[in-house]
């Protein structure tokens, strides 16, 4: 399938553009897209070429922060319907899991996933391309808006503990600081937000239960009516790229998180001629690369990332796929990772 979004994603596009002094017209043109959608925030827009504006906007600016400046200017109405229902939850946990069950409404290569820990919860948060080619663009504006949604939400008394980047650090990192305001991790092995079970307990001010069961059940008919835009093994991949770093990426786990049993997703994945382990392979095939260009990472813990208990195990499976070891791979692209 060719993942969508809704146009709002691109919300401010021409500001930042000029502010950096690079022709948005010409590069919207350049990939695919028409200006004239920029009038129209609902129109839903292949997410690929989004993110392609995107990260040749960052190359042409010189701007390696161009997404987190998009993010810095967006408001809790930019989520457009969603908005209203998103307003009204009790607490900021609510309205994170509003995001979680509506996320295919707004972008379908946004995936979420709210991990908690004892007191410490972790927002977790990828933006998966149909092409799977990581963009650092895209995740920095998906992290700054999802951040300045929960400080709107909680009227500033949002206070993070940290924020993770899988990608390297930018030579400056005050855009960063000014707009988290917290610690901040680059080369870490997720890209999310980590604060306190407490800070998503908050409560929200104008919170009204009936008013958001009403913006709900109009929620609910705009799903039905976009149910088919989203295929299962789109769906299944993105679910894939956030558990196989966790260590939970099981069909036991997977079918369940998206509401089946094992069997009922074997037959769709078979239906589509593919299977549970063909899925796992790709997005290893994705996330390894990642990794190894983080040369932080040894190989042992890229191993243990993707899954294998024997860094061995892992080898023979990168040669089976890469024709040459993990080892040589980094040294064959040895200048790439030093800059």
């Amino acid at each position: 399938m060719v993942p969508l979004a809704h146009a709002a994603v691109l919300k401010n596009y021409l500001d930042v553009s000029q502010q950096f002094n690079i022709n948005p017209y010409y590069l919207l043109s350049n990939v695919g897209l028409n200006q004239t959608l920029l009038k129209d925030l609902k129109q839903r827009i292949p997410a690929d070429k989004a993110i392609e504006l995107l990260e040749k906007s960052a190359q042409l600016s010189g701007c390696e922060m161009f997404g987190l400046h998009m993010a810095e200017q967006r408001q809790l109405s930019d989520f457009g319907e969603l908005s209203l229902l998103l307003s009204y939850q009790e607490t900021l946990r609510d309205a994170l899991q509003v995001i979680v069950r509506y996320r295919n409404l707004i972008n379908n290569a946004l995936e979420i996933y709210i991990e908690e820990v004892n007191n410490t919860v972790i927002i977790r948060l990828e933006v998966i391309s149909g092409s799977s080619a990581y963009s650092r663009q895209a995740i920095e504006l998906a992290l700054g808006i999802t951040h300045r949604f929960c400080a709107a939400l909680l009227f500033q008394k949002w206070h993070p503990l940290s924020v993770h980047f899988t990608h390297d650090a930018p030579h400056d990192q005050s855009v960063h600081q000014r707009i988290f305001g917290c610690s901040l991790e680059f080369g870490s092995e997720f890209n999310g937000i980590v604060c306190t079970a407490a800070e998503l307990n908050k409560a929200n001010p104008h919170a009204n239960i009936a008013m958001a069961n009403h913006a709900q059940r109009y929620l609910d008919i705009d799903i039905l009516q976009h149910k088919n835009e989203s295929s299962i093994i789109f769906e299944i991949r993105k679910s894939i790229y956030l558990l196989l770093p966790m260590g939970r990426a099981t069909i036991n786990q997977i079918a369940q998180t998206h509401g089946m049993n094992v069997r009922t997703l074997q037959r769709r994945l078979e239906a589509s001629q593919t299977s549970f382990s063909d899925l796992i392979n790709d997005v290893r095939r994705s996330l390894v690369l990642r990794y190894l260009k983080n040369i932080n990472y040894s190989l042992a813990q890229v191993s243990d990332i993707l899954g294998y208990s024997m860094p061995s195990s892992f080898t023979r499976w990168f040669i089976s796929q890469f024709s040459m070891t993990p080892t040589t791979w980094r040294s064959v692209n040895k200048n790439a990772l030093d800059q």
